[in-house]
């Protein structure tokens, strides 16, 4: 085991001195990307019609590209998956990681470049390892496997050459043969489509295994945790792998998990460790265990922009540089990769903690949201399936606001609507129904989560009596003008606040 470790450590000595050199001069490293991505993608059609032949400076860049969103590029991403070369990007693209929906589709389809995958994400899944290794010399981590619970992946609609999929399982079909003496289970296992024959498989798969650390979604390892415990009859994870350290996690927030993992996992030596690997690329990775943010990764073949929260809905917001951004502010995040997005706006807002070097806390997104679970419902899905749960019912809503039910130990997850109706539907049940089914209908992340109940329960309906939303403006003197509940909350605080006043 030390010599293992004596070997990593030799071949992390790199890896961390460049890691080091992006902490100190961040603009420099980030400069230096953006003139690779637009010398590499001059002769593509996006490079030609915005002349990235000429650009030569930074501002040359923000001046001459506007800042994009999916629905601006979908029409390039189409012709990609039909298998059109060099437009947004060198070459021809084949995979295509699919993620929540923008307000006139139910999902994006995010270009993911040969260049995307070696430089950004498998880059992304080794400094992981890197970071962790050179904090925790002692580690034995390398000495077992990693268990990582990924999605499944499908040949598209459009042409037999490109294909879709989950980010994580995209990832798990493109690794190299030699993974797979290092993870478990086997790729055939892990691309599994059918969720309950995964769990059943993977489970089987992995209980002989020596897994020292697991990946993934917090709320979706919680219920493969749960069924591998209830298989096995065992009190708690140590006893089916007890050379478990390390849980690397992502997508959602850990907060509301913690205390269950913690229950789960009883050893003051397992190690938790966020990590920030979207569809559109490899952000962050904790590299403190001790603090609660993470590093900015500023060499994984993207170039960042900021634009201020209270600026990001304006016709052509200014954006900031790496140098110009301040801690404590909400920024949205602008991109331009080498995955052949041009800076585009990913959605998520980040809040820096500190500078030189460059971490952050994800903070949200642009618009309200419930991603407790990694279903990503967005205002338009929440108003799209009220109005049609309206229609089915002749009910009539006045307000309402809505927040994730937390899981805990023998309850799944839900999301809890509070309404104040004009009209109320004369068979709640009925129109509880007809909500819910129309989110699974809007939004293909939520109608995961809620299949067969495994992760997501159905939606809880409150009847809030009149003027409960009236006496919570007044409460916070709010009363009037463009005062607004967020309709949908990624917490409970205003939930919270009107059940206590509609007692």
């Amino acid at each position: 085991m030390p010599f293992i470790n004596t070997i990593i450590a030799w071949l992390n000595v790199k890896r961390m001195h460049q890691i080091d050199l992006f902490k100190k001069y961040p603009f420099e490293v980030q400069q230096e990307a953006l003139f690779k991505l637009v010398q590499y993608a001059k002769n593509t059609e996006w490079g030609k019609k915005y002349n990235y032949a000429g650009i030569n400076t930074v501002e040359a860049f923000q001046n001459r590209v506007p800042v994009q969103t999916y629905d601006q590029i979908k029409h390039y991403v189409n012709r990609l998956r039909q298998g059109e070369k060099n437009l947004l990007w060198p070459g021809e693209i084949k995979w295509f990681a699919k993620s929540a929906g923008t307000t006139s589709d139910r999902s994006k389809f995010i270009p993911v470049s040969k260049e995307a995958l070696e430089d950004c994400h498998f880059r992304g899944v080794k400094d992981v390892i890197a970071i962790y290794t050179a904090d925790h010399p002692e580690t034995k981590i390398l000495t077992g496997k990693a268990l990582t619970l990924g999605g499944s992946h499908k040949i598209n609609n459009f042409s037999n050459q490109s294909y879709y999929g989950d980010l994580s399982a995209i990832l798990i079909g493109n690794l190299p043969f030699w993974a797979d003496f290092l993870r478990t289970p086997d790729h055939k296992i892990a691309l599994i489509e059918e969720w309950e024959e995964k769990l059943d498989k993977i489970t089987k798969a992995t209980l002989h295994e020596n897994v020292t650390n697991i990946a993934g979604v917090p709320s979706w390892n919680l219920v493969m945790i749960r069924y591998i415990l209830k298989y096995t009859g065992k009190k708690n994870l140590l006893e089916v792998w007890p050379n478990l350290e390390l849980f690397i996690h992502g997508g959602i927030s850990f907060v509301p998990y913690r205390k269950q993992f913690k229950k789960i996992i009883p050893s003051g030596n397992m190690n938790y460790m966020e990590t920030y690997n979207a569809s559109e690329g490899f952000f962050g990775i904790q590299d403190d265990l001790t603090r609660n943010d993470m590093l900015l990764m500023l060499d994984y073949g993207i170039f960042y922009e900021f634009i201020p929260l209270e600026n990001v809905h304006e016709e052509n917001p200014k954006t900031l540089m790496i140098a110009e951004i301040e801690t404590g502010k909400n920024y949205a995040i602008v991109i331009s990769t080498n995955g052949g997005l041009w800076r585009y706006m990913i959605g998520d807002t980040v809040i820096f903690t500190s500078t030189f070097p460059h971490r952050f806390k994800i903070s949200g997104r642009t618009k309200h949201f419930i991603n407790a679970f990694g279903e990503e419902v967005i205002i338009d899905n929440a108003i799209g399936a009220l109005n049609i749960a309206c229609n089915k019912t002749g009910a009539q809503i006045s307000e309402f606001t809505a927040a994730p039910v937390f899981m805990a130990e023998n309850r799944k997850g839900s999301h809890e609507w509070l309404i104040e109706f004009e009209i109320p539907p004369p068979d709640l049940d009925y129109f509880t129904s007809a909500l819910d089914h129309a989110l699974i209908s809007l939004n293909s992340d939520y109608e995961a989560k809620r299949y067969k109940n495994i992760t997501l329960d159905k939606p809880v309906v409150k009847i809030m009596g009149k003027g409960v939303f009236y006496t919570w403006f007044e409460k916070r003197k709010k009363l009037g003008g463009q005062n607004k509940i967020p309709r949908l909350s990624n917490d409970r605080k205003y939930v919270e606040e009107l059940l206590l006043i509609n007692k």
